[in-house]
């Protein structure tokens, strides 16, 4: 078997899929996407796809190494998530080859069922009360939302007093036995952090996310502390960049499947993440082929905590989730968990005529930039 093409696919809201064809009729899908960068990491496919063509697509190890490491500069948010839409292609077609699921290839299940949780807002809290509420009434046992929205460099009081607001509505909802994460998007000092922490702790959030942007995680170790989990990873490319956060003290790491050089590169960053007692949590405010790859990973990996699913995320304008999907069926929810998926390769089935529409009707989308009370430029 040979690869004879690759295409990729630009589709609404923010997403780029690739498509991988083989001389054989096996067809796999990923999701090579970095949000705000999809043009860009569409020509990063491209310039990858000659050292794939005429290849054969089950040495998906050798692929990935001549990939991540064919050039003399190496690494990178747009290079990393090209080979991650790869990646994830090749996996699912590695899957179909041999009638199986993709957790099957890597030695089995470990649990029948994966634990998600939802998206609630949070930038403006005036309903998050009630957006909670319908989560819990759905059927979800974990809600995540932005702890804080544009704020000043080092936060007021005010605004530290409605981050705690915020955390205490959400608690007042869920009640003891069900979870909330605040989301902080980088957007914290580390002053800011040191006072809050010790507010936050009573109410037991499952985790604070990426209370610092990457590039301060030499300071983690001052939070770690404070005994709130503390998780980072969405904006860490690979197994080499999460070291540092293992060793500050983090409790849940958070790879981008469609970031962090797909299936392969997350299954290691998992098992990196073991050796230091660190629960991973895939981030996934994205597409259906990269959630169906974030759970194959959650389906085989026992230090797997909970999977972020974007359905009615705000980013989704336009379309969501399952609108991409044959059967939309095999996202079904139970309980606050995702059944296993038993199909072949990644488990989905890709309505490609939608998929091949959507491209010809493209989507912009950029991150909103945002400027504090004096005209400086604030961290979204």
């Amino acid at each position: 078997m040979r690869i004879t093409r690759i295409e990729t696919f630009l589709v609404a809201p923010r997403w780029l899929f690739c498509r991988v064809e083989t001389d054989e009729g096996l067809v796999g899908w990923g999701e090579p996407v970095l949000e705000g960068r999809a043009l860009t990491v569409r020509t990063a496919v491209e310039e990858l796809a000659p050292l794939l063509i005429g290849r054969d697509p089950l040495r998906v190890e050798d692929l990935w190494q001549v990939m991540t490491k064919s050039t003399f500069y190496r690494g990178g948010g747009i290079l990393s998530s090209a080979v991650a839409g790869i990646d994830q292609a090749l996996w699912d077609i590695a899957g179909k080859a041999r009638g199986v699921p993709v957790h099957e290839l890597f030695g089995g299940p470990v649990r029948d069922r994966v634990r998600f949780y939802s998206w609630v807002g949070g930038d403006e809290p005036a309903e998050i009360a009630d957006r909670v509420a319908a989560q819990v009434e759905a059927g979800a046992t974990a809600v995540k939302m932005n702890a804080i929205g544009r704020k000043r460099a080092v936060a007021s009081n005010a605004e530290l007093d409605a981050v705690i607001a915020r955390a205490a509505e959400a608690r007042s909802v869920l009640g003891p036995e069900r979870d909330f994460a605040l989301d902080f998007h980088g957007r914290m000092s580390i002053i800011d952090c040191r006072r809050l922490f010790p507010w936050l702790a009573p109410l037991s959030p499952l985790f604070v996310e990426e209370p610092l942007v990457p590039e301060l995680g030499h300071l983690l170790p001052q939070l770690a502390e404070h005994g709130v989990p503390i998780a980072t990873g969405e904006r860490l490319f690979g197994r080499h960049e999460f070291l540092p956060a293992f060793t500050a003290g983090i409790s849940v790491a958070q790879p981008d499947i469609s970031h962090a050089g797909g299936i392969s590169e997350v299954r290691r960053i998992a098992s990196m993440a073991d050796v230091w007692g660190v629960q991973i949590a895939p981030h996934c405010p994205l597409g259906p082929i990269a959630l169906a790859s974030s759970l194959q990973v959650g389906f085989s990996t026992h230090n797997f905590l909970v999977q972020e699913v974007s359905a009615g995320i705000h980013y989704n304008a336009g379309a969501d989730l399952l609108d991409y999907l044959v059967d939309t069926s095999v996202f079904r929810t139970e309980d606050g968990h995702i059944p296993r998926l038993t199909g072949p390769g990644l488990g989905i089935e890709i309505d490609e005529g939608a998929v091949r529409a959507a491209d010809a009707r493209g989507f912009t989308w950029t991150p909103p930039v945002w400027r504090d009370d004096d005209g400086a430029h604030a961290e979204w």
